[in-house]
């Protein structure tokens, strides 16, 4: 009687702080993937492949400059010329070196999981003896940057790629610092005539769910982009 009365009193105890994991813990559940996707569901969207870095050449097409406008989206998001900014899936450093090249007293940091990425930013860096952009080899669920150490986290047709958004959604808003924005940049899942298969979109509904769960506040959606979203996200001020 006694031992089982020790184990009541354990387990009410550890109750609060289970319940605390259930309510955190990701949404995820599999069924059999589609042509696309991997075939794990996270909050109702499936999650689809990562472009790899053969499909570099995609990355850096010459109408990019006027499907996407990079210009125009470094531009909106008014970096302070001494910020430190994270580029998330930054593939070739198509975002990065413009970036780079926004805050000449700041520093970026191009994040992303594929080293062969990484390697034809580093040549490029040494051509162009670019100093303030540093390389980071980032894994699935970490990007591997310091905790409250970023202003600014942009994400380009990147996070419906993620294979564990939660879990590099929490990583991410570890690195920002309180009041740090996180800029996401998605091709319109609501509109059926943007011509990009149906995973490698989101809408801004379940990009908010999804920014949400993790505890970052939708500021505004800025329509300015011909087939893409530009969603403000930020981290709450201590406090």
């Amino acid at each position: 009687m006694i031992l089982q009365r020790f184990a009541f009193i354990v387990l009410c105890a550890l109750l609060p702080a289970a319940i605390v994991l259930a309510e955190s813990a990701p949404d995820y559940r599999l069924q059999a993937a589609s042509r696309d996707g991997i075939g794990k569901i996270y909050m109702g969207r499936e999650i689809s492949h990562v472009m790899g870095h053969r499909g570099a050449g995609w990355l850096e097409r010459s109408r990019r400059l006027y499907e996407e406008q990079p210009n125009r989206v470094v531009q909106e998001m008014a970096l302070a010329p001494d910020a430190e900014v994270a580029d998330i899936g930054a593939g070739t450093g198509y975002f990065s070196f413009r970036l780079a090249a926004q805050v000449p007293d700041g520093q970026v940091f191009a994040v992303d999981i594929q080293p062969e990425m990484l390697e034809r930013m580093r040549q490029r860096m040494r051509r162009e003896g670019i100093a303030n952009l540093t390389l980071v080899l980032g894994n699935e669920n970490d990007p591997r940057l310091a905790p409250t150490s970023i202003d600014a986290v942009l994400l380009v047709d990147a996070y419906h790629e993620f294979a564990y958004p939660w879990e590099m959604m929490q990583a991410i808003v570890t690195a920002l610092r309180p009041g740090g924005k996180v800029f996401l940049v998605e091709y319109r899942g609501e509109d059926a005539r943007v011509p990009i298969k149906p995973l490698h979109k989101m809408t801004e509904a379940q990009a908010r769910r999804e920014m949400a769960a993790v505890g970052l506040v939708h500021l505004e959606t800025r329509d300015f982009l011909p087939s893409q979203h530009f969603m403000i996200f930020k981290k709450p001020a201590e406090g």
